[in-house]
């Protein structure tokens, strides 16, 4: 090799590490979520490399507003202990029911210029939410329709049920990266929540816990784990259910979201908080109650969920939001879609024989675990419980609607069918409240 040989391979190798330098240094992965105010955006970022300030410029109409962030280095537990550098912006002071342009990373690179509607003002307003789990990389049936949804500004917030990617972990994290970048279009958009699953546990839910930026109302921090926010009429709680399961990593944990739960649901239902904001909606990722034909624990009459693990006097969680009235329980897990009626220990609890969602005086169960990952959907067993209302085998997600203070509209969504609603319920609640089930007959002593 002569000397002018040397020379250019010696100079493709620089501008191929440069080219990968500031590949390294690109955002990407954008996704939003709110913070602890309704004047609050956070917006979450990925690069590959140091960058300098974390920064996002935005605007009505331009971008002539600037905040700034911090990064934190977070080191993939894999074989090769890969660094991610995840960069996070608290927006302030927003405009409410205003639409926002904005781009996230510093002089080192930018993003793409996206854009959000904050939140509305009060609680007299209809929060429309997209709400599913199970969702990964391989066989996402459900993202092209969420794509498309977001960016037509048809959601005020996206849930999801757990369970991402399939896994975040695998391959060093690089499917958890390629999740994201999918999740890209639907969740730079639309305030993306999430809710932890049983598909996050590797390395204590590592990838989990430091991706996302769920912000907890209580301490004011980011907590991922258990969290809860306000949006119209409607209080929302997400918890782990995988402390009942992945008790290598500690019982702590467990104990502690309980106390919280009950904490969060004492305050919500506080007569001037639950005047404001009268339905509350948990979501979390093992349901209590499935027709599945499997052996999953939600098969088991005391599964862990409902009834808590005795030996080490962990207590489950129906009860507590059945006292505290809760409206509505999102599970996933099942990759299916089922809806209960209101029910309470196996009991059926009806409003009425004829308008059952009417009044309920039991929670409303919806299994909604069928956006689409690789493990494919469930099957359901052929003498499913006279406390399943509805039973879906199709690729979708659910839509929830609070109109107002007493009704609330849901619809499942099969992208199988056309994106066609193939559940449609309206819930229509006149009490909410501490108490409001007790007293309620079963549907055999109506």
């Amino acid at each position: 090799m002569d000397f002018v040989e040397k020379l250019c391979l010696f100079l493709s190798i620089c501008v191929i590490g440069s080219l990968a330098r500031e590949v390294s240094e690109q955002p990407e992965q954008i996704h939003i979520s709110y913070g602890t105010q309704p004047s609050e955006m956070v917006v979450t970022w990925v690069t590959f490399s140091p960058t300098s300030r974390p920064t996002v410029e935005y605007g009505i109409n331009k971008l002539d507003q600037t905040a700034y962030g911090y990064t934190k280095l977070f080191i993939d537990g894999g074989t090769e202990m890969r660094n991610i550098y995840i960069h996070r912006v608290i927006i302030e002071n927003l405009k409410p029911n205003t639409s926002y342009v904005y781009h996230a990373g510093c002089d080192d690179g930018w993003s793409p210029i996206f854009w959000f509607t904050t939140m509305k003002e009060g609680t007299d307003w209809a929060p429309r939410m997209a709400i599913f789990g199970d969702l990964g990389n391989y066989n996402g049936r459900s993202f092209p329709k969420l794509q498309e949804d977001s960016q037509k500004g048809l959601y005020d917030v996206l849930l999801h049920v757990g369970d991402m990617a399939y896994d975040m972990d695998s391959d060093n994290a690089r499917v958890g990266d390629n999740f994201m970048r999918q999740m890209e279009p639907v969740a730079a958009y639309t305030p993306y929540m999430v809710c932890v699953g049983n598909h996050e546990q590797a390395y204590n839910f590592s990838n989990y816990v430091n991706r996302f930026s769920m912000f907890n109302l209580q301490q004011s921090e980011i907590n991922n784990h258990y969290y809860s926010f306000n949006i119209g009429p409607v209080h929302v709680i997400s918890l782990s259910t995988e402390f009942y399961y992945f008790r290598d990593y500690g019982t702590t944990q467990l104990f502690n979201q309980y106390e919280w739960l009950k904490k969060d649901l004492e305050e919500a239902n506080k007569a001037e908080n639950r005047a404001k904001r009268p339905w509350i909606i948990t979501m979390g990722h093992r349901p209590m109650y499935c027709n599945t034909n499997d052996q999953d624990d939600c098969r088991r009459p005391n599964s862990r969920i409902r009834k808590g693990i005795p030996e080490i006097h962990a207590p489950g969680l129906e009860d507590l939001f059945y006292e505290h009235g809760v409206d509505i329980e999102f599970w996933a897990h099942e990759h299916l879609y089922e809806r209960l009626w209101p029910i309470y220990n196996y009991n059926v609890y009806n409003g009425s024989y004829d308008a059952p969602y009417t009044n309920p005086k039991a929670p409303i169960h919806i299994t909604t675990g069928s956006a689409g990952c690789q493990e494919f959907l469930d099957p359901f067993v052929l003498d499913p419980g006279t406390w399943s209302a509805k039973r879906i085998s199709d690729y979708g997600f659910t839509r929830l609607t609070a109109h107002n203070y007493t009704h609330i509209h849901l619809e499942q969504i099969s992208v199988d069918q056309g994106n066609q609603a193939v559940d449609d319920i309206w819930i229509i609640k006149e009490r909410h409240g501490y108490g409001s089930y007790t007293g309620g007959n079963s549907i055999e002593e109506v």
